[in-house]
């Protein structure tokens, strides 16, 4: 079954008893046993992993989505008597969720640089590990009615431009790619994550939007990717941590070890992310 969550604030960390995030859920579900994060790539269906149960609070990219729900089925079909709950947000949302103690096993960030806020609070468990890397594509209405082929076009006063907020990775990449070509852009709205910013598209909001090319895909027709040049100096690293207070450390590893598996790599790839 699938959920999904909101991020929380901590009151929970010297109390027990928080005020927890409440979680949508993303079906999914869950797996082996690890205790780190780091240097695992075991298969779901791993020995490592027999006798693991409960839940496992994953929170992750808006951007993982559909690759991470995909993880999640896997998972749960391979470990039964386990569920993986999603939080997709964007990825600072999260970091400052975890750090005020939101309760979460697992954090999957869009770049080292939201990875760090938790790293440096103290909050993860050994080194984070990337697992997949990402670019930006340009996202504009089917059939590319305005044609836009460039980066330089997105400038046009004339065209309705939306961008990821900088706070959040999505935005941090726009913003190095447009000084990589020495350009200003100013949009209609800074959105605070990818998939708000996709959806602007989507629903004929915007003609264009600068997301990842894994978010392109994943709308399928209803918008069209443009590549362009400058993406290529604003990729993004995606890193993995199991947390400090995981409740569910070794099924957690155990996730981890999915995603950073040939399977999981199969499925990430598929879904247009590079490999680390």
């Amino acid at each position: 079954m699938t959920r999904f969550a909101h991020p929380t604030r901590r009151s929970l960390r010297l109390a027990g008893v928080g005020a927890a995030a409440v979680l949508t859920l993303s079906a999914c579900s869950d797996s082996s046993g690890s205790d780190s994060a780091a240097d695992s790539s075991a298969s779901p269906s791993g020995s490592a992993s027999a006798g693991l149960s409960g839940d496992v609070t994953v929170f992750a990219a808006a951007s993982l989505q559909e690759s991470f729900e995909e993880l999640g089925r896997q998972f749960e079909q391979a470990h039964p008597g386990t569920t993986v709950t999603f939080n997709f947000a964007g990825s600072d949302a999260l970091a400052a969720s975890i750090t005020e103690g939101a309760p979460a096993d697992v954090f999957a960030s869009a770049s080292p640089r939201t990875m760090k806020i938790v790293t440096d609070a103290g909050d993860a468990e050994g080194t984070p590990a990337t697992f997949a890397r990402n670019q930006l594509e340009i996202a504009t209405l089917p059939g590319n009615p305005e044609n836009i082929d460039s980066l330089d076009d997105l400038t046009d006063p004339d065209l309705q431009v939306v961008l990821c907020d900088e706070a959040v990775p999505c935005g941090s990449a726009a913003a190095t790619a447009l000084e990589a070509a020495d350009l200003e852009l100013t949009p209609v709205s800074y959105e605070e994550d990818v998939r708000a910013a996709l959806n602007r598209v989507v629903l004929r909001e915007a003609d264009a939007a600068l997301v990842y090319q894994t978010d392109v895909r994943a709308a399928g027709d209803d918008v069209e990717g443009v590549d362009f040049p400058e993406a290529a100096d604003a990729i993004n690293d995606y890193p993995i941590a199991l947390l400090g207070e995981a409740p569910n450390p070794d099924a957690a590893a155990a996730f981890i070890e999915l995603v950073r598996s040939a399977e999981g790599q199969q499925v990430l790839t598929g879904a247009g992310f590079l490999q680390p």
